[in-house]
Parts: structure tokens; sequence; C-alpha cells
């Protein structure tokens, strides 16, 4: 998966593509091309889930400007991917599940 940006839209393409870290689609082949494309305009929020799958496209993202959330150890089921990206340098904030979705602006909670 990617973002890709047509004018003032943007979308989430799906695509065929090797294994990354042994996953496709690959949260940081996502997260890279959210750095590429939407840079500082973007929010990444990385949640429970095993592995460091999406840890250096979150850092990427980061860099890019984008502003960045981990959720915290207490609130998932499993902390290796919020903690892998922690790690690495790449998260603004560390919130609980419960409080994500307060921490991102109002036009993006009510997006589909």
């Amino acid at each position: 998966m990617r973002l890709i940006r047509s004018g003032a839209q943007f979308a989430v393409q799906v695509f065929g593509g090797p294994l990354v870290k042994h996953h496709r689609p690959s949260v940081d082949v996502l997260f890279r091309s959210v750095a590429q494309v939407a840079g500082r305009n973007a929010w990444g929020v990385i949640m429970t889930g095993m592995g460091d799958d999406g840890a250096q496209g979150l850092l990427e993202m980061h860099q890019a400007g984008a502003r960045t959330i981990a959720q915290n150890e207490s609130s998932c089921v499993v902390f290796g991917m919020p903690k892998e990206a922690i790690k690495l340098g790449g998260v603004d904030e560390v919130v609980a599940l419960t409080h994500i979705a307060s921490r991102l602006p109002r036009s993006i909670e009510g997006a589909r």
C-alpha cells in the first residue's frame, strides 16, 4: 500500500510488491509514502502489534514533519510495533488507546 496524490485529493493504493520485513502489505511502505507525499501535512499513529513493521516508516514521517503518536504499553495487547517506533525516536507522543482519537485534529476524526 502507498499514499498517492491527485491534485488536492489523497488515496491509498494497494499494489502487489515484494515482502518487506516479511509483510505484504507493509506498514513501513505505507508510512514511507506518506512521508514523501504528505510530509508535514500528515499524522501517523502506530498501535498494538508484533514486530517492528511501521517503526522505520513512522520515523521517516516524523523526520518529514508529520505529527506521530504511539499507543502506550499498558493499553497494548502486544507492544512490539509501538516500542520499536519509540526506540527509533520517531514518536512525538505516547498515549493510551482511549486517548488517541482526542489527540488528532477534528478534521481527521470524522474522515472516512
